[in-house]
């Protein structure tokens, strides 16, 4: 239990400082720094390649502390949970490449910012088709249909598990706080539409206007 406890622990420390990058303090500190146009062009850049780093040590906590294992899953069933894992990569795959996948690691705007484009980049359009109908935060759905049918489960690699999956759930109720000052009455039809991270489960818009204000300061 004490793994367990650890690996909880270190996610959600790294999810605060993942947090504390996205904070509009910290972004008005890099515009007075380096100015308007480099924020523009390298920030989001900066905050993916901050954030990959930060959470190495997370992994080495874990794999350094895995605790008990709780289950050791042997063919055939573990047949079926690397199929439910290929279900999950191949989606991840569809998701990224339904969005400007350059834009999201931050690499389209980096490469405007050098050559000298205007910057901010256009407003990319709201995806809603494909993957996008059938969840609102598929990069997250896909991701935990490849963590949770682990063939091997422990008490360290729990708690990352459960820290990662509460980690995703606060971080796309931020993302629709931003995508519904962004788009508006469109975004709210669409969450009333569309189930939230996990298929069937709708939580529409009278759902997340409670904690609109909780992440004001938070933008991606």
């Amino acid at each position: 239990m004490d793994e367990f406890l650890l690996a909880l622990a270190a996610i959600l420390v790294y999810g605060a400082f993942h947090s504390l990058l996205a904070a509009f303090g910290i972004k008005a500190w890099f515009v007075t720094a380096f100015g308007r146009r480099a924020y523009e062009g390298m920030y989001r850049l900066f905050f993916n390649a901050v954030a990959t780093i930060s959470f190495l040590p997370v992994l080495i906590v874990v794999g350094a502390n895995l605790g008990e294992t709780i289950w050791q899953v042997e063919a055939p069933l573990s047949y079926v949970l690397l199929g439910i894992q290929t279900v999950g990569l191949i989606g991840l795959m569809i998701s990224l490449l339904q969005i400007d996948t350059m834009r999201f690691l931050g690499l389209s705007q980096y490469v405007a910012w050098q050559n000298g484009k205007p910057l901010p980049l256009p407003e990319e359009p709201l995806q809603m088709g494909g993957v996008y109908a059938l969840v609102r935060h598929p990069l997250y759905f896909f991701s935990l249909l490849l963590l949770w049918p682990s063939l091997m489960m422990t008490t360290g690699m729990l708690g990352l598990y459960v820290g990662v999956t509460l980690y995703f759930a606060a971080g796309s109720l931020l993302e629709e706080q931003k995508l519904q000052r962004t788009f508006g009455q469109t975004y709210l039809d669409y969450q009333s539409q569309v189930a939230w991270m996990i298929p069937y489960i709708k939580l529409g818009p009278r759902a997340t206007k409670p904690v609109i204000n909780v992440g004001e300061s938070l933008q991606d």
